[in-house]
This record gives structure tokens, C-alpha cells and sequence, in this order.
């Protein structure tokens, strides 16, 4: 039964952590999993019986001895230790925080934007995990039930009760890939839209949900090798980002308002809206929404609408509006989309599917053009207002009006804006060595960490993810990766990373990231505080990385030796085992390696956070 062995004893935390210690870094990561696949607080034992067992000559050749945890100064007396944040915090989300949302303005979806605190407001502890937390089922299980105490919130369950969304079933949630808009289950609602549009393939990889619910849509697509960037805002309908997330489906708390998505432009191969509530054809003629999503749509993608309005004459009365009302909104969208050359490639039911222009020509038989964006980047997106107007396919494109490649052969080719010079300071040799490198790096790092890859994590985000290498070296059905962009960063290379069909966000990490707590698995900081050194408080990075890392959650810190000396300092006040390790080419390169695991605690626990 699915419900069974989910309720956690924790007590043997302590004494499985000290094993971490007395195994070795190795025997450390291959206990852990061996503990978190048998069944949640079940450790003790087994982690004896697999430490007799495991063999951990591959570290060998790091030598640790070497500015490693033996030869550091013993600092310990300098970690500041950080306490428990309130319970009343085990959800929080400092950007997205629904008390502050309620004292902005209500317009164009203003007060569900990002509003972050000023640094005098900000909380400086650690979110306790709700009581009972267990870690979620492995992939694909996950996709199907969530177990109760991570997100016991039943609002959706009884609101969406008759559209097969959410249920609650003992002591999980069961999603049974239903949706408002495919009572009939996801799969088959998929397959409607791939005989249309090229999914079966791999010429369509990457998606955009558009106002998700708890991204079912994008949870069955993984299916057809098709990952989706989820969004939602944080409103009424309670935590359905944070469902998407323990699922184990990229979301993200978000939505279409005044400023533009944190998207490159030409980014994804579709779109999607299935009944997300999105006024398409709110802003007049001008559909500055509709803009924002063929900005962030390559040349050839598909936008797919469903729901409301489409076949309004059929649907009038079940829906519950005014046939006049509906009507007018159908115009509306149909006006925008021949303003910007979408030509329509199927209309069934309540299900249109349009199709982006593939250059910059526009419709010859047009009665009116559409304003077209000043030429400036139309990657430079950050808290930048949205506007009504169409952005330009740069003329250096190469991929414009050429064949797609399928993801299989996307993912290591060289992309575009590489090839095209595009990037500054970026060349195919440079792109090439990258992939390379990052290669190499993961090797090193699945042999110190070997359940990397084996579907302990799910949730893995890059925080400086550069031309997307480690993701790509990663690749597999397993896990999904968030790549970051720091808005930063001298280069931006996100349309990069979408070209090789991997998804990615701009985000500056001197603010909270767009979601709820505990939900990634493992994190990877490449160089992240050398790149913010003396921007923002290395503090803050890190205790906004404890607010998304599960418990138990792994981190991987990449830079050089007196930053991750800094970092092992500040973590070790934070319930945060870690072990520093040289890099793979040996100890006399400057850049070293800190492997940590957050504890297990709860919220009502008092024990101390220090582990140095």
C-alpha cells in the first residue's frame, strides 16, 4: 500500500551521522542512500551492515591532508550558531510572502509579483521542516503521491475535487494525472496535442505552463522526454507550486503581470495555458501577454490555449459566462495572434494550438503591423516592465527558419548564439572544452558521491550554471535540473542552455529564489561566492540555500579555498555536515571542493545547530 512506511522515526539520526564521519566521504553519501531507500528512520542498522561493505579506495587519489578538513585551522570557536526560525515559518517564502502581497495594488496581478524584504526585515534562522517530515518517494512514484505532512494543505482537494486534480488517501496525497481541462487524465490529453505538435520525436523539448495547478501537465509529459517550466502564483489555491516541487516537476511560484518572465528570449519549443486564468485578452488590441509569450517562444514554436474561451459557442452555458463575453475574448486573441503571424494549426473542442512565425517577416497579407521592441537585449529581463510590443529575431540567428534538432542530438551540438559569435569572449573551442570540463568534474563527483545519479535526487538546481555543463553531463530520466543565471554574471548564456534543451531562470541571489521550502534534493554552487563577493551577505546566500535544501538534502560547493573555508565556517552553525576535499586534478590547484548534507530536524526540536 502507498502509504505505508512513510511516517519517520528520526531518532537515529545522531548516530547515523556520526557513521558519516567514522565511513569517509564516500561511505558517507553510500550509507545515506542506503538509509533514505530503506524506508525512512530504518538507518541504524542497515548503514553498519552497508559500511562493512563499501569500498572507498576511489578517493585514493584526493588527498584530503592537503589544505583538506586535516590541514585546516581549527576554527570552530568562531561558528556563530543559528537558531529555529518560529513554526509559523515552515512555509515561508520571503519574495513571494502573502502578508506583504496584500499592501500592494491589485492590478495587472502587481501584489503576486516578487516583493522582497529590505535587509532590515529579513529573517536570519533556519525554517524548520513541519513535524513528521518524510523525504519524498523516488521518481516515478512521486509523481503519483506526496506524502501528507510535507504539505498538509487539503483546500485543493476539496476545491478541485471533481476535476481529479488532488486526493487525500490516509497519510499521502494521490495525484491521478487529472486536470480541469482533462477529466480523462493527462495522457490522453497529451496525446491530442501530439498529433500536432512534433512531441513523440524529440524535436519539442522544452515547454512553458503557464499557470500550472500542480503540474500534472508537466508531470506526464516527462513521458515523451518533454520537460516543462512550470509556474504559478502564490494565491488562493494553496500550495500548488509546492506540490508540483515534492512531485518532483520543475515549478516555480510566478506569473504574468507587470514586469517580463525571467525567461531568455527564444527559449522554449511551447507554450501552454490549460484554464490558467491569464486575461489573454485583457491589454486590448495590444495583448501584451500574448507579446511576452512570442518573445520567449522560438521561431516554430507552439502556443497552446484550452479551456475558456475556445469553442465559446458550445460552452457557454456549462462555463457559466456570458456568451457575448466569451465571444469578445475569443476575438481579442484571435486579433493578437494574426498581429503577430501565429498561424493556427488546430482548433477540436476547446483545445487551439497556434504556431509561432519562423522569421522576422510578417504576414504580407496584413491590414496592420504590430510595434516592434526597440532594439535593445531582449534577454535584459530582471524586474524589467513588460511591453506591448513584438521582439525582433536577431539577424545572426542561424536557427531562424532552419530545422529543429531533436533533443538527442541538442544537447552537446553547438548552439547558435555560440556558433553565430553572439556571446562575447564565447567560441565553438571554448563551448566544446566547457562540456569537456564539466564532464570530468561529475565523474569526480559521482565517484566521492555515488548515489549522485542512482534517483536519490530528484529536485537538483545549479545555481551559476554557465553554458548549462553540469546539467548536460547529468542528463538523465531520473532528475531535472534548475540551471541559474545570475543576473550578475558578465555573460549571460540562459538562451544557451535553452538550446540544448535544458531549462534554466534568471535570479540574483542576493534575494530569495521563487519557492517554498525543502524542495530541492542537491544543489550545486559553482563559484557562487567569489561571484558575490562583496555584493550581498554570504549569510543570506546560505540560509536561503538551507530554505529550499531538504533535509538530508546534499550540496556541492565549487571555489577556491579561502571562500570555502568561509562557507564551512558559516554552515557549520547550521545543523549542515561537511567534508572538504581537493579538486581532481590535485591538491596544488587552488580550487578545492566542500561536500555537505543538511540534518534531519523538526520543527519543536531544540537541539543544537552547530556540527563543527
Amino acid at each position: 500500500m502507498a502509504t505505508k512506511g512513510i511516517s519517520a522515526d528520526r531518532k537515529s539520526s545522531n548516530s547515523l551521522f556520526s557513521i558519516f564521519v567514522i565511513a569517509g566521504l564516500c561511505c558517507f553519501f553510500y550509507i545515506l542512500g542506503a538509509w533514505q531507500r530503506s524506508g525512512f528512520g530504518k538507518g541504524d542498522n542497515i548503514a553498519l551492515e552497508v559500511s562493512k561493505h563499501t569500498d572507498c579506495s576511489v578517493l585514493n587519489n584526493l588527498n584530503y591532508q592537503t589544505s583538506g578538513d586535516a590541514g585546516m585551522i581549527d576554527d570552530r570557536a568562531q561558528v556563530k550558531e543559528f537558531k529555529p526560525c518560529e513554526d509559523k515559518y515552515i512555509d515561508f517564502t520571503p519574495c513571494q510572502d502573502q502578508t506583504r502581497a496584500m499592501t500592494f495594488p491589485r492590478d495587472d496581478m502587481f501584489y503576486r509579483e516578487r516583493h522582497c524584504p529590505p535587509d532590515n526585515e529579513k529573517l536570519r534562522c533556519l525554517i524548520p521542516a513541519p513535524k513528521g517530515y518524510a523525504n519524498p518517494f523516488p521518481w516515478p512514484k512521486s509523481r503519483d503521491y506526496v506524502p501528507f505532512v510535507n504539505a498538509p494543505y487539503k483546500s485543493l482537494t476539496v476545491e478541485k475535487a471533481v476535476q481529479n486534480w488532488i486526493q487525500y488517501e490516509g497519510n499521502v496525497f494521490r495525484f491521478p494525472g487529472g486536470g480541469t481541462q482533462f477529466p480523462h487524465g493527462a495522457d490522453a490529453y497529451i496525446n491530442e496535442l501530439a498529433s500536432v505538435i512534433p512531441m513523440d520525436n524529440g524535436i519539442v523539448r522544452t515547454a512553458l505552463d503557464t499557470g500550472c495547478g500542480v503540474a500534472s501537465w508537466g508531470a506526464y509529459l516527462f513521458k515523451k522526454n518533454v520537460i516543462a517550466m512550470s509556474f504559478a502564483p502564490r494565491d488562493s489555491h494553496e500550495s500548488q507550486v509546492q506540490f508540483a516541487l515534492e512531485r518532483g516537476v520543475p515549478a516555480v511560484i510566478g506569473v504574468l503581470g507587470t514586469i517580463k518572465l525571467p525567461y531568455p528570449s527564444r527559449a522554449f519549443d511551447m507554450a501552454h495555458c490549460s484554464r490558467c486564468l491569464i486575461p489573454w485578452g485583457a491589454n486590448g488590441e495590444n495583448g501584451k501577454y500574448m507579446m511576452e509569450i512570442d518573445r520567449v517562444l522560438r521561431p516554430g514554436g507552439y502556443w497552446v490555449l484550452s479551456g475558456p474561451p475556445i469553442n465559446w459557442k458550445n460552452n457557454y452555458q456549462a462555463w457559466q459566462r456570458p456568451k457575448e463575453e466569451l465571444e469578445e475574448e475569443q476575438r481579442k486573441i484571435e486579433e493578437v495572434a494574426k498581429l503577430l503571424c501565429w498561424e493556427k494549426k488546430h482548433e477540436i473542442g476547446e483545445i487551439a494550438i497556434w504556431q509561432k512565425r519562423i522569421n522576422n517577416g510578417f504576414c504580407p497579407d496584413q491590414d496592420r503591423k504590430p510595434t516592434m521592441c526597440k532594439p535593445t537585449n531582449p534577454d535584459d529581463v530582471w524586474y524589467k516592465k513588460m511591453e506591448a510590443c513584438v521582439t525582433p529575431h536577431p539577424e545572426t540567428d542561424e536557427v531562424t527558419g532552419a530545422a529543429w534538432q531533436p533533443f538527442s542530438e541538442r544537447l552537446n551540438a553547438v548552439p547558435s548564439r555560440i556558433s553565430s559569435g553572439s556571446i562575447p569572449g564565447l567560441s565553438v573551442e571554448t563551448f566544446l572544452e566547457d562540456n569537456r570540463t564539466w564532464k570530468k568534474h561529475v565523474n569526480a563527483y559521482k565517484r566521492i558521491n555515488n548515489v549522485i545519479d542512482s534517483g536519490r535526487y530528484r529536485n537538483i538546481m545549479d545555481m551559476n550554471a554557465g553554458m548549462g555543463g553540469f546539467a548536460a553531463a547529468l542528463e538523465s530520466p531520473k532528475l531535472w535540473v534548475m540551471n541559474v543565471m545570475p543576473t550578475i554574471n558578465e555573460r549571460d548564456t540562459l538562451g544557451v542552455i535553452y538550446e540544448r534543451g535544458l531549462i534554466g531562470i534568471y535570479h540574483d541571489w542576493c534575494e530569495a529564489f521563487s519557492t517554498y521550502p525543502r524542495t530541492y534534493d542537491l544543489i550545486h554552487a559553482n563559484g557562487v561566492f567569489s561571484l558575490y563577493k562583496d555584493k550581498c551577505n554570504m549569510e543570506d546566500i546560505l540560509l536561503e540555500m538551507d530554505r529550499i535544501l531538504r533535509p538530508e538534502g546534499a550540496v556541492i560547493f565549487r571555489d577556491k579555498v579561502d571562500v570555502l573555508i568561509k562557507v564551512r565556517r558559516i554552515v557549520g552553525g547550521m545543523r549542515w555536515n561537511t567534508k572538504m576535499v581537493d579538486h581532481e586534478d590535485g591538491p596544488l590547484t587552488s580550487e578545492k571542493l566542500l561536500f555537505a548534507v543538511k540534518q534531519y530536524w523538526v520543527a519543536g526540536e531544540n537541539n543544537s545547530t552547530s556540527s563543527q
